[in-house]
């Protein structure tokens, strides 16, 4: 069957800047947080395009919206598409809304074309994919794939000390936790399309890029803690100084990194609270917080083994007292074969060039790969740049992301239940 999507970039353009004004923040810079009120104002927007569509919705407890166009044989299992709408503060109007309103124009398109699905094409938009309000990303993805329990939900609070079952309450989500977790089987396929945030697209001039796999974090929380004192009476040879310490360990963290063996390794220390932080004060206690990414699980571990025993080991030999604490390690994902196959064939049948390539930031399809076939498709971004308000993708890469989106889901739609399966994934280590 022959499929060629009608895909309206102006349309697209104006929805992006019309969710754009749903914001904390005045626009170019987003602010869009969990439960609050343009959080709010954003999903009722985003429904109503859905049901102009004439796609069937329905929410979840948790707030995952789910908006789906009935195939020919409804009860197989459907084709998902993709991604979140809310925003750090002071972030741009393209992270996330490109996959919720590429999928939605990706939907609309094939309907404009005449195209008939067999399984059902259901567009996700996920709960706070950001860890803004309650410190996890991915929050809706984790549930809907089981790795966050209704208990562990429950036990979640936003830095005012409210909890998450409170503030979803009070949003008018009143459903059961315990119904959140999607039935097994309940997708054959899903792929989000998002841009890529980083800069190799752009600097290749590659139109697209597929995403073979992407790389987890883990986080680690380390606590160390000296003895304070005056800065002009404590000798040096007497100082146990908690912030030198930790500057040895944020430098160790750089070096096991790159010393990893491969460009995929990433490790952050992106937090350092520094107690009492005055310049006439040897501090005596300092907070860090790591992160420590890769595509290849056992490389990234290794890395955390490695920090670990560094912190020790400083520790050790300054005589700080230290505690490490892992907040979150996430396993890796890897793309599945057939859903990969679909795209590079849509981007071969568009004449689209295309990157194979990893996606070292994490999206909710790391947690969707979990419980189906996920892969991502990746647009240019202006530099690469991401999380601010400079933020920016072109209306033609968009259009073009759009359109083979739509040839992609057009394909597992009409694919057989043996033809989509969870089967030997493709990892790209570049």
């Amino acid at each position: 069957m022959i499929v060629r999507p009608l895909v309206d970039q102006e349309r697209i353009v104006r929805e992006l800047e019309a969710l754009a004004e749903f914001s904390d923040t005045p626009k170019p810079a987003i602010t869009r947080i969990l439960f609050t009120k343009p959080d709010l104002e954003a999903r009722a927007y985003l429904k109503g395009l859905c049901e102009e569509a004439g796609l069937h919705l329905r929410e979840d407890g948790l707030g995952n919206i789910f908006a789906r166009w009935e195939g020919s044989a409804p009860d197989l299992p459907a084709v998902g598409t993709g991604s979140h709408f809310d925003a750090i503060p002071y972030a741009g109007m393209y992270d996330g809304t490109v996959g919720v309103l590429g999928g939605l124009e990706a939907i609309r398109s094939l309907q404009r074309s005449g195209f008939k699905p067999r399984r059902s094409i259901e567009l996700l938009i996920f709960t706070a994919e950001e860890p803004t309000r309650f410190g996890i990303g991915c929050l809706g993805s984790r549930a809907l794939a089981g790795v966050l329990s209704p208990d562990s939900l429950r036990e979640l609070k936003d830095p005012e000390g409210r909890t998450l079952e409170e503030v979803r309450w009070e949003a008018g989500y009143m459903g059961r936790l315990e119904d959140v977790a999607l039935p097994e089987g309940y997708y054959s396929a899903f792929v989000e399309l998002h841009i890529e945030q980083g800069p190799v697209l752009e600097q290749e001039r590659v139109p697209l890029g597929i995403v073979t796999a992407i790389a987890a974090p883990a986080s680690l929380r380390v606590h160390l803690e000296g003895v304070g004192g005056h800065a002009g009476t404590v000798l040096m040879p007497d100082r146990r100084d908690a912030l030198c310490a930790a500057a040895e360990i944020i430098l160790g963290v750089e070096a096991f990194a790159k010393n990893s063996g491969s460009i995929n390794t990433v490790a952050t220390t992106g937090f350092c609270e520094v107690y009492p932080n005055a310049v006439n004060s040897v501090p005596s206690r300092v907070r860090l917080e790591i992160d420590i990414r890769d595509v290849e699980q056992s490389r990234r571990d290794q890395v955390i083994r490695n920090v670990i025993q560094g912190v020790e080991q400083v520790c050790t030999r300054r005589e700080i007292k230290y505690s490490v604490q892992i907040i979150n390690i996430d396993p890796p994902a890897k793309a599945g074969s057939d859903v990969l196959k679909a795209l590079v064939a849509s981007c071969s049948e568009a004449g689209v060039r295309f990157k194979l390539m990893v996606s070292r930031a994490y999206h909710d399809s790391l947690f969707m790969a979990r419980i189906a076939p996920t892969a991502m498709l990746f647009i240019p971004c202006r530099e690469g740049i991401s999380h601010r308000p400079d933020e920016y993708a072109a209306p033609d890469d968009i259009a073009r992301g759009v359109y083979v989106l739509a040839l992609t889901l057009a394909k597992l739609s009409l694919a057989e239940e043996k033809t989509v399966a969870k089967d030997d994934p493709v990892l790209l280590d570049e």
